[in-house]
């Protein structure tokens, strides 16, 4: 059993939420190089040179990618040798959003009701998906996801029979109503199967994957690469402004589902696509 103070929790999670906010990670950065050099579009061109002067500016003046500093996702994975110490895990986890957010300056997005709307004003409660796994360690993925991006996602519970072509035509028909919406290039997460909830969770969780993982099933390999390719021939391009670079990634989860569903959901983020990884 190993022992863990919950205060290591709070300092690396508010480092990172500092972190994912200036600096992209490297997979996206590589995309993101291999898109401004592959865009024929010369309007298009433009718009990926203007973000990546705007990339480097962030890095270089400690000024956040996006004025939308989001909200905070937050996955972790405890080892089921774990113990925490110290206090309550969940209120660790909010108290370095919380520093994290106010100490590096970032906007505060988040209301304490969804109706009456009050700002929290230190961008606190994260949203927070917990596995517990194998091992005595912790693994933390913050995600901080801004609602442009986020307001083009979607749910389709879609009907067993609608297979494989179904899915196609929901993963392309969010992205064309997602158009300039979600600040194309876009990062597709999609999520297959489970319930309603658990496709929605495994689309988000997605985003956050490596883009040199691969899936190690082959019709999920098959679907990324067949629907970034559908994707980018949409023509809706950098900044939703035309252009061959609609998309940077599509990234495919999958789990059981029941023999009467079948659940997709599509979580859109924009170019910036904010994740850090650690493991504790």
């Amino acid at each position: 059993m190993r022992e863990f103070d919950v205060s290591l929790i709070t300092s690396n999670i508010k480092e990172m939420c500092i972190q994912a906010n200036h600096f992209l990670s490297d997979d996206m950065k590589e995309v993101f190089v291999k898109a401004v050099d592959s865009e024929e579009s010369d309007l298009g061109k433009k718009v990926l040179n203007q973000l990546s002067e705007n990339l480097e500016i962030a890095g270089s003046e400690m000024i956040p990618i996006c004025q939308d500093t989001g909200m905070a996702v937050v996955f972790i994975k405890v080892g089921q040798e774990v113990h925490f110490t110290g206090g309550n895990l969940e209120d660790a986890i909010n108290e370095g959003v919380r520093q994290g957010y106010v100490e590096g300056y970032l906007r505060k997005s988040v209301v304490d009701d969804p109706i009456i709307r009050n700002n929290t004003k230190d961008n606190t409660p994260a949203i927070v998906h917990y596995s517990i796994v194998e091992g005595d360690k912790v693994e933390i993925t913050v995600a901080p996801k801004g609602f442009g991006s986020e307001n083009m996602s979607r749910v389709f519970m879609l009907k067993p029979a609608d297979g494989i072509e179904g899915v196609k035509e929901a993963i392309l028909t969010a992205v064309k109503d997602a158009g300039p919406n979600a600040c194309p290039p876009m990062v597709v997460g999609v999520g297959i199967g489970g319930d309603f909830e658990k496709s929605a969770i495994m689309a988000k969780q997605a985003l956050t994957r490596h883009l040199e993982d691969k899936p190690q099933i082959d019709w999920v390999r098959d679907l990324e690469d067949e629907m970034l390719e559908k994707i980018n021939s949409l023509g809706i391009g950098p900044g939703g402004l035309g252009g061959k670079n609609t998309a940077l990634a599509v990234n495919v989860n999958t789990y059981p589902t029941h023999i009467a569903g079948l659940p997709v959901a599509i979580n859109i983020c924009c170019h910036v696509n904010r994740h850090v990884t650690r493991s504790l």
